[in-house]
């Protein structure tokens, strides 16, 4: 009897290591179909699943409070299973090289409670090679054991995308990858179980990883191109969106738009192969271009602001701004690399002194990460501009009416940045609005 019987009929347990938006939703996924352990250092963290909250709004209260999930903050617990899986993240240090902190303390976390017999996947995003050159002489140092002979491992890039409630783990094809081919038919059983459309068996290890790591890298290109569209048609006084549209209309158009590029995927995958390829002696000419589009828009938005602000008349030192929205993607509360801080900073070097509206966001990771207090959408008024910088289902239920409200009834023209294109444009093209969108 293999290990995939074994956890079918419950004798053996799986474990996710790392209960953040990817690790939680594959946890919960696997437990209605076998035995799990949720393990995460975040005790605050574990304590909220236990008493059957989601912070993270990737299933629900309902469905925490239901999951058979065995939610712990114990490390020792991770012996009982024999199947492992790795979801932490993989971020970037300030001058754009891998952090591999986290994905180096799971491995020594996991290697100090692993017991012969099992297996490991590694889902965190990273360079070709790190599964196999970082994380495999991890495990070996801190269990005793040899890889191939006392445990095997595998590498399955996570695919999750926060917020969305459509493109799910169940629904999306799941890469599987194994040291030997043994291992791949077990992984891939394994991860059958809960991926609903099927999984792609990739040929190696080192394939899978570099899969994964330019998924991302493409979409970031994509974008960035969008983004300097949207520079050079703001000179030419041409709406970017109607560009799109109209271009939109061809079959073989790649439909992206311009806009802030942060999370923990987009804005940072593109790093991990630019500094392997820099270690292999390769300089990216295309990625990094991409890169240093993106990571400067948040400045963009912010000067373009201050634009609109000087041709209304309206004296930029101490304007009163309002910034509606504040986490990394709408309908998420995740502000963690979020690419409005940028926008935020950027309106402090004029003397702005932005106010922040967020009800999606967790308000209390914002205080800790970024020392900003949120406001109330109440709070709103008497504004000289007003950004909308992120399109969270509140935001879109906005009318003329109430973004009228938001202003200062002795402006003239009112200023207002609509970054997502969240407004019907022609409805602020007005004499007393000085409207303006990526």
């Amino acid at each position: 009897m293999d290990l995939y019987e074994k956890i079918v009929k419950g004798e053996e347990k799986l474990s996710l290591v790392g209960l953040g938006y990817v690790g939680m939703p594959i946890a919960v996924a696997f437990a209605k179909k076998i035995n799990v352990v949720g393990f995460d250092l975040n005790e605050k963290k574990i304590e909220l699943y236990k008493s059957g909250i989601d912070p993270t709004n990737e299933v629900g209260d309902e469905v925490i409070r239901n999951t058979k999930v065995d939610f712990t903050a114990d490390p020792a617990k991770l012996r009982e299973a024999k199947f492992h899986i790795v979801a932490v993240p993989t971020p970037v240090n300030d001058d754009h090289t891998p952090d591999l902190t986290p994905v180096e303390g799971a491995s020594r976390i996991l290697g100090q409670n692993l017991t012969k017999g099992s297996i490991v996947v590694f889902e965190s995003t990273v360079y070709p090679g790190v599964t196999e050159d970082i994380c495999v002489p991890i495990l070996e140092k801190e269990s005793g054991l040899k890889c191939g002979v006392d445990f095997k491992i595998g590498y399955s890039p996570e695919r999750i995308n926060p917020g969305d409630k459509v493109h799910r783990l169940e629904t999306i094809t799941k890469i599987v990858s194994g040291m030997d081919e043994e291992t791949l038919d077990i992984v891939a059983k394994i991860y059958e179980l809960v991926v609903e459309v099927g999984v792609y068996r990739a040929e190696s290890i080192k394939v899978a990883e570099a899969a994964k790591v330019i998924e991302n890298s493409q979409r970031d290109i994509n974008i960035a191109f969008m983004n300097e569209l949207s520079m050079i048609f703001h000179k030419m006084d041409i709406d970017t969106r109607a560009v799109l549209e109209a271009a939109g209309t061809k079959w073989n158009f790649l439909k992206f738009m311009p806009g802030l590029v942060g999370g923990h995927c987009i804005g940072v995958d593109p790093y991990y192969l630019t500094y392997k390829a820099e270690e292999l002696g390769y300089h990216s000419q295309i990625i990094l271009s991409g890169r240093r589009i993106n990571d400067d828009m948040g400045k963009y938005v912010a000067e373009s602001l201050v634009k609109n602000l000087i041709k209304a008349d309206i004296p930029v030192k101490h304007a009163r701004v309002a910034i509606l929205g504040f986490t990394f993607k709408e309908n998420c509360p995740d502000t963690r690399n979020t690419k409005v801080i940028d926008i935020y900073k950027e309106l402090g070097e004029y003397g702005i002194d932005p106010m922040v509206v967020d009800p999606a966001a967790d308000a209390e990771e914002a205080k800790r990460l970024y020392g900003i207090t949120f406001r109330s959408m109440d709070e709103v008024k008497d504004m000289d501009a007003v950004i909308i910088a992120v399109a969270h289902n509140d935001f879109l239920k906005l009318d003329r009416e109430r973004i009228d409200s938001f202003y200062a009834a002795s402006h003239k023209r009112k200023v207002l940045s609509d970054i997502k294109g969240v407004l019907n444009r022609k409805e602020y093209l007005t004499e007393d609005y000085l409207y303006w969108r990526l």
